[in-house]
Parts: C-alpha cells; sequence; structure tokens
C-alpha cells in the first residue's frame, strides 16, 4: 500500500513506540506489526484512523500520498520540459527546468533536464558544469550512462578532445557504450554533427 510500510516504521521510531507498544495499542500481535513494516502483509484498512491518530498524522501522509503526489509533479515537470524540447522550443524547456530547480534544487533529475536543454542549445559551459553535479547525485545509472556519452560531445565542443575520449573509453556497453562513441569523438567531427549526436543519445532519435 504505497510506502505505508516504510512509513510505519519512521513514525512509530519517531514516537518512540516498539512494535510492541504499538501492538498493545491496537490490540494485535507484535508479529503483526513486525509484517507491516517489512511489507509482509498490510494493516486492515480500518486500523488506518487509529495508526494516524497514534502517530498523530494524517492518513494520507501515512500511506505515502505526499511522496506519490511529488513524484507525479516532478513527472509531469520532465514530461512538459521533454515535449517543448522535442519541438525544438529550447527556451521554454529552459524554463520549466530553471523554475523547477527553484524547488528541486538538488534533485538531479531536474539538474540533469536543464543541462540535456542547454547542451541542445550549445550552451556547452554551463551543461558540463550541471551535468558534473547531477552525475554526483543520480543514482539512476540509465541516466547517468546516458549524460556521460552527451559529456563526451560537450567537451569535444569546448575544445577538450582529449578528456572527451577518456570519459568515451569509461562508458558502458549499450547504446552509450565506448564502441559506439569512442570512434565518433576520436574522428573529426562539425558542429552539426556533434549537436546530432547529442540529440540523438537524449531522444534516441
Amino acid at each position: 500500500m504505497f510506502y505505508l510500510a516504510e512509513n510505519l516504521k519512521k513514525y512509530r521510531i519517531m514516537k518512540n513506540l516498539t512494535q510492541e507498544d504499538l501492538a498493545d495499542y491496537l490490540n494485535i500481535t507484535p508479529q503483526s506489526v513486525s509484517k507491516w513494516e517489512r511489507g509482509e502483509t498490510y494493516p486492515d484498512i480500518t486500523f488506518l484512523p487509529a495508526l494516524a491518530n497514534i502517530f498523530e498524522t494524517s492518513i494520507d501522509l501515512l500511506i505515502g500520498m505526499d511522496t506519490i503526489r511529488a513524484k507525479e509533479t516532478r513527472y509531469n515537470i520532465h514530461k512538459k520540459a521533454h515535449d517543448y524540447m522535442k519541438s525544438n522550443q529550447l527556451d521554454s524547456a529552459e524554463k520549466v527546468y530553471r523554475d523547477a530547480l527553484l524547488i528541486y534544487p538538488n534533485k538531479p533529475g531536474m539538474i540533469l533536464g536543464l543541462a540535456e536543454v542547454l547542451a541542445l542549445k550549445d550552451e556547452a559551459i554551463e551543461a558540463i558544469e550541471l551535468i558534473e553535479k547531477g552525475l554526483s547525485l543520480s543514482k539512476n545509472e540509465k541516466q547517468k550512462a546516458t549524460m556521460r556519452a552527451v559529456l563526451c560531445f560537450l567537451y569535444l565542443k569546448c575544445g577538450n578532445k582529449e578528456k572527451g575520449i577518456k570519459l568515451s573509453l569509461e562508458l558502458p556497453h549499450t547504446r552509450e557504450s565506448r564502441e559506439v562513441i569512442y570512434p565518433l569523438v576520436s574522428k573529426e567531427m562539425s558542429e552539426d554533427e556533434i549537436s546530432k549526436e547529442i540529440r540523438f543519445l537524449i531522444f534516441g532519435e
């Protein structure tokens, strides 16, 4: 039930309650509470008001609706920005991400999203700074692989071919692999060709 298992444990600990204490409040066994917190079973829906009352929170927060809504909001931000990017409305996409970063300043997805837009706009220096920051925060391996590959070409744009080649040799064996990227960054490429490769990596087309 969404984030209920982890929230039950979090709120119980915040209230300095043991599983036995919570079980006593609800007239159930401690084993039931333990199973709830491990996500093996869920409490009957009739327990939710009592649990919210014990933890002095709302049912929405208890089941993690705040987290779900935040994820939906971030998803919609990315979708809006990518729709702008695909229709080449890059200034609008940039504004979406810059506004989002005021709310989510340390979200790697937002940082790297803005970097994508700037890469497409040929604003390579700021894009590199954002990618390097975003990569240090991101746990999304696919996202990181794509942005490392983009970074190879951004280094080329800034005249740092050696750095691009070095990074290309560290890439994983995927579309952004060293087998694909290394031959490209090693040869002479026009500005248009570099931009085309960046667009391909971001959009897959």
